[in-house]
């Protein structure tokens, strides 16, 4: 039935993960279909490998502002 409602009015995204300022990970409310944004910033089904690059990217983010933060 959610498919269904997907199919018909389109899905409704919600942020699930801030992996940083400009790369989220989204998730339908209605039908559970994950997707992230990509580099020209259009949204991409996210796959096990866009998974991964996006885990390495966050790790890297979160540790290069973690240490400026404790500088400033």
């Amino acid at each position: 039935m959610k498919k269904i409602f997907c199919n018909i009015f389109g899905h409704h995204y919600s942020v699930s993960k801030k992996v940083t300022l400009h790369i989220k990970e989204y998730k339908c409310v209605h039908c559970g279909k994950e997707v992230t944004t990509d580099v020209s910033g259009n949204l991409s089904v996210l796959t096990p490998e866009l998974q991964e690059i996006n885990d390495a990217l966050e790790d890297l983010y979160q540790k290069r502002h973690r240490t400026t933060q404790q500088v400033a």
